[in-house]
């Protein structure tokens, strides 16, 4: 059985899905904080292979309520995607992104360690490297982030060497670079309250004629002037986790891996795509340059390729396809 923190936010409840899909039972705990109920709802009556035994609303932060997880259920692996994810409010309130990506993970491996739990796979992030050196980034790319939350997400890398080292609690963190797309049946996909991603907001300038797509900057060296990026989708994002879960099984060592495509798009080749697979023009007005927005950030994604046996596999245009399936089916009927 296996622990999925997260799951009712966009990449646990994808990999709740597969994990389903494959005849696992899986325990999902949630604080629901920027997750959705009407996900976990959707999960539990999903007539797949696997079950939800059970979901459980719960804070990290708080020990106790981590512990009965544990203490109720044998598991053998967690898979961790509950944090706070949004950049520029780690920026102005710091401890709340110590707090709850921090102490809430911190108490997660104290509970794995008090109950028997050794494998972790843990979703990190690119974050952590800060201002590129060189691209395509390499996983030996000094980490020296320039946000707090790449800070939280950095500090814990180093906890699970430590934990690895002294408690043998296996790790794999796994370094997103840019994702996109959602499950192919519409069952679940991207739904923040604040959305800060390119693609969901390329796609409700689409759905609100009243919106427009803001580009922040169009003067870097690129090739037409906008910040490049690596774009993954969903769908081999979460089959690096089953990897990494199988690596880890096999008795694969404490390890991190990049998770990207190698190739990167500009944020205008990506809204040119938009319109091109959802046949609407889209309107965008140029705005002043972010802070901090680096001109390109790829990833050196060999690593994974050699050591966990995973290769990207859907095009940019599948993603943005599914992500378009998505917004219409759910959204525009009030999921």
């Amino acid at each position: 059985m296996f622990l999925v923190t997260g799951a009712a936010g966009y990449i646990g409840s994808n990999l709740a899905l597969k994990l389903l899909e494959s005849g696992e039972d899986i325990v999902i705990f949630d604080n629901l904080s920027t997750g959705h109920q009407k996900i976990v709802d959707k999960l539990k009556t999903l007539n797949l292979k696997g079950k939800v035994v059970d979901f459980i609303k719960g804070d990290l932060r708080n020990l106790n309520d981590i512990e009965a997880v544990f203490s109720k259920y044998k598991i053998e692996a967690v898979f961790h995607f509950a944090a706070f994810s949004i950049v520029s409010e780690s920026a102005k309130n710091p401890h709340k992104y110590w707090e709850n990506n921090f102490t809430g993970t911190k108490n997660l491996l104290d509970a794995m360690k008090k109950f028997g739990t050794d494998k972790i796979i843990f979703s990190s992030t690119a974050a952590t490297y800060g201002e590129p050196l060189y691209t395509p980034i390499d996983e030996q790319h000094p980490q020296k982030p320039i946000n707090s939350y790449g800070n939280t997400k950095l500090a814990l890398e180093f906890l699970m060497d430590d934990y690895s080292k002294a408690y043998n609690i296996k790790s794999v963190r796994l370094r997103y670079f840019n994702v996109i797309g959602a499950d192919k049946f519409q069952r679940t996909g991207e739904w923040h309250d604040i959305e800060t991603h390119l693609v969901p907001n390329i796609l409700k300038s689409i759905n609100d004629k009243n919106k427009v797509f803001e580009i922040y900057g169009n003067t870097y060296n690129t090739k037409d002037g906008t910040c490049v990026r690596d774009y993954i989708v969903i769908d081999d994002l979460i089959n690096a986790h089953i990897k990494a879960l199988k690596y880890l099984q096999n008795g694969g060592k404490t390890d991190y891996f990049n998770l990207g495509t190698k190739e990167g798009n500009t944020v205008l080749e990506i809204l040119k795509t938009a319109e091109n697979i959802t046949g609407q023009k889209i309107n965008y007005t140029i705005k002043e340059k972010r802070e901090g927005d680096p001109a390109i950030l790829i990833a050196d994604n060999k690593k994974a390729k050699e050591i966990l046996n995973w290769q990207p596999e859907k095009t940019l245009e599948e993603g943005i396809l599914t992500a378009y399936k998505w917004e219409i089916a759910n959204f525009k009927k009030g999921l």
